[in-house]
């Protein structure tokens, strides 16, 4: 072969290689798939050590929720910030319609409690853990938060079952009488994370959706997803939903003044409406 012959060969196969390069689609980046796990007991042990190795975090990000109120569907967009530390407590600020506080969650270990100040719902729910059932009582429940961020009580193996479903584990927990209670879908890749967690209600139906995406590594052994979104599961299809985006998680820790601040049930004051929430039922209460 000779060398002019060699140069044409050459030009053409760089010619091909720019074009497979700069010109043809992108080819998605696919993420590497493992076998599932062998057992229940492995499945939910990972999950449980995961859940021991959270750290107490910071986060902002900014929340996009659609709510019905007066069968009027409302939309906010707004900015977040959320602070949290296992096993209960959680903190969430929403600035809504030019109010810092426009929309407040929070919990410790014995309550829970949730204020949206705009005048369109102007309501404030709090309960016991005690008492709480019934996840879907509530736009967005600190239970289901406290759940993304991979702070659960996973608890023993006893009603709980393994199943693969494509690239997920599937983990199955029900009651005591065979209804379903949770549903927790895990991709089979190497970091093994939770992408969807379904609650169900005392029917069997679903009632409440976690999606969650994008994790982002906090330390060593713990990885927060950057995306959640929970869906309230209405009978009627007028479903509640909020999203959360994060742009910022940090671990810290917190001062006992910071814990008091933050993880201390507020007086409903100011609020059209006081709910509160016992065995799954929503009580108003007298102002």
């Amino acid at each position: 072969m000779d060398c002019q012959h060699k140069h044409r060969l050459f030009i053409g196969f760089a010619t091909a290689l720019l074009i497979l390069i700069g010109c043809a689609p992108q080819i998605r980046k696919t993420i590497p798939l493992y076998p599932g796990k062998k057992s229940t007991a492995e499945s939910l042990s990972v999950l449980s050590s995961r859940s021991k190795n959270t750290a107490p975090i910071r986060a902002n990000g900014r929340c996009h929720l659609l709510y019905y109120a007066e069968e009027k569907l409302n939309k906010e967009n707004f900015p977040v910030k959320i602070w949290a530390a296992a096993p209960a407590e959680i903190y969430l600020q929403g600035d809504v319609a030019f109010d810092p506080q426009g929309l407040v969650l929070g919990s410790n270990e014995d309550e829970f409690w949730l204020a949206i100040k705009p005048k369109e719902i102007s309501s404030y729910w709090w309960g016991r853990w005690s008492d709480e059932c019934g996840l879907g009582k509530l736009i967005i429940s600190p239970k289901t938060l406290l759940e993304a961020f991979g702070i659960a009580q996973i608890g023993g193996e006893q009603n709980w079952s393994l199943s693969n479903e494509s690239a997920f584990d599937v983990l199955t927990k029900r009651n005591e009488q065979g209804i379903m209670v949770k549903k927790i879908y895990v991709l089979n890749s190497r970091d093994y994370p939770v992408r969807k967690i379904e609650y169900f209600d005392t029917n069997g139906q679903v009632a409440v959706v976690t999606e969650l995406d994008k994790y982002k590594k906090v330390n060593n052994d713990f990885f927060v997803p950057t995306v959640i979104k929970i869906t309230n599961c209405a009978r009627n299809n007028k479903n509640d939903s909020i999203k959360i985006t994060l742009g910022s998680v940090k671990s810290t820790n917190f001062t006992d003044k910071q814990r008091r601040r933050l993880f201390t049930r507020p007086q409903p004051q100011g609020f059209k409406h006081i709910y509160k929430i016992i065995d799954g039922d929503i009580i108003e209460q007298p102002q």
